[in-house]
């Protein structure tokens, strides 16, 4: 027998059918609430509230689950590369090495841009902020691809505009970078793979020899997997409400990179550094710090430690801290506030006050130490979280495209005020 809710309203009774995902989770279809009942629910920030089915990402926060297409985050850390979890995201399967192998040579062929991008950069003051100079760059591939506007486009096509996303999204983030640092841009070197091809066109300099260091590019493709998709949160569902107006791909995912740009999203790994840098400023007294944030009357709170989606423990957090443990041996940096970091990291894990609320260092801590380490400016951090997180925007912009989902359109309750009558300007 089909499981069904009863919302009561007013004393009439109205029933309506129980969705069940494929991990047990529970959903009431309240799609035609308002034409039997008159009324819609009120779910400020859509916390309670699923806007779509979906067979990308699984997410439990109380037991610490994170699984692409099924694999566990861990599994797919530890065994695949960024481009295999791009092509498990975006097509639902793990690629054969054929079908990997195509890929990787369709996104080489793509990676360079149009010149006359160049002079969209040119625009940009080097004071402007690196997600500003992202979101424009991506969003102008629609006027430099403007079959990519059709929204009847062919499947065809649309891998085109995907291969095409993938393969130019490091070169504009490395282009952003090199316009704050005042630098002549670089072009994608293809005899690189993904992450050390970006490195290059990260740090190179002019008529400098450059190496990539194969740890760093090993800890930047292991980052980018975790950062890949993460279910229905801010940027994600903006991508895919804009999508939903059969937006161009490309105009869909500048969206999400706007909404990532947000503190309160993307910019936690950079809340870190700030964190670490006031505390270096005051003096470093880690146990100061410690003693503040426990004070329930100080407004200090230690930013990269606890997620308020994951109650126990990030899963991220356990694999990505080897890779920042591998970064920081292998680079021997000597920095005043990644000693800071480490202390903070030994007392939280330890501290019983941290353990019993489970205020573990989450991702964002880790990866705020790596990009330090590796000399990237605090506000190109989520710049690189947008870099990690395309493959997920695609995938969801490409679920919807294929199940047909309706514009999205949230409803609201009016609360201002009611009808009234115009009074001239001469009597107000």
């Amino acid at each position: 027998m089909a499981k069904t809710a009863e919302i009561i309203i007013e004393g009439k009774s109205y029933t309506f059918p129980i969705v069940e995902g494929s991990e047990g989770e529970m959903g009431i279809d309240i799609g035609n609430l308002l034409e039997q009942t008159g009324a819609v629910t009120l779910d400020f920030g859509y916390k309670n509230t699923g806007a779509t089915t979906s067979a990308i990402t699984f997410l439990d926060g109380d037991k610490g689950i994170l699984r692409y297409r099924g694999y566990s985050i861990e599994e797919l850390a530890e065994k695949s590369t960024f481009l295999e979890v791009a092509y498990l995201l975006i097509f639902g399967e793990l690629p054969t090495p054929g079908q990997l192998s195509g890929f990787s040579g369709d996104i080489k062929n793509h990676t360079m841009v149009h010149e006359d991008i160049k002079k969209i950069l040119d625009g940009f003051p080097s004071s402007a902020h690196p997600m500003g100079v992202l979101s424009s760059l991506f969003c102008a591939q629609t006027a430099f691809y403007p079959e990519s506007l059709d929204p009847n486009r062919s499947k065809e096509g649309v891998y085109l505009s995907i291969v095409r996303s993938l393969a130019k999204m490091p070169t504009f983030a490395a282009w952003a970078y090199k316009n704050e640092v005042g630098h002549p841009v670089n072009y994608p070197d293809n005899s690189l793979n993904y992450c050390s091809r970006f490195l290059k066109m990260m740090f190179a300099l002019p008529a400098e020899h450059y190496d990539v260091d194969p740890v760093v590019a090993a800890a930047l493709d292991k980052l980018l997997i975790l950062h890949a998709d993460h279910e229905q949160n801010c940027s994600t569902s903006t991508v895919r409400i804009v999508g939903s107006s059969k937006a161009s791909i490309y105009s869909s995912i500048s969206a999400g990179i706007n909404a990532l740009w947000g503190p309160l999203h993307g910019g936690a790994n950079q809340e870190v550094i700030l964190m670490l840098e006031e505390i270096k400023k005051d003096g470093g007294n880690v146990d100061k710090w410690i003693n503040k944030a426990k004070d329930k009357n100080d407004p200090f709170r230690l930013m990269g430690f606890g997620h308020r989606v994951y109650k126990n423990f990030d899963p991220r957090a356990r694999i990505i801290k080897k890779a920042a443990d591998d970064v920081l041996s292998k680079l021997g940096v000597n920095d005043p506030t990644l000693e800071i970091a480490m202390k903070l990291e030994e007392i939280a894990l330890k501290d019983p006050y941290f353990i019993e609320r489970k205020l573990y260092p989450n991702v964002d801590f880790y990866s705020g130490i790596i990009y330090r380490a590796l000399g990237i400016p605090v506000d190109m951090f989520t710049v690189m979280f947008a870099i990690g997180r395309l493959p997920g925007w695609i995938a969801q912009w490409k679920e919807l495209r294929e199940n047909k989902e309706p514009i999205g359109r949230p409803r609201q309750i009016y609360t201002g005020s009611n009808q009234r009558p115009y009074v001239g300007l001469d009597k107000r």
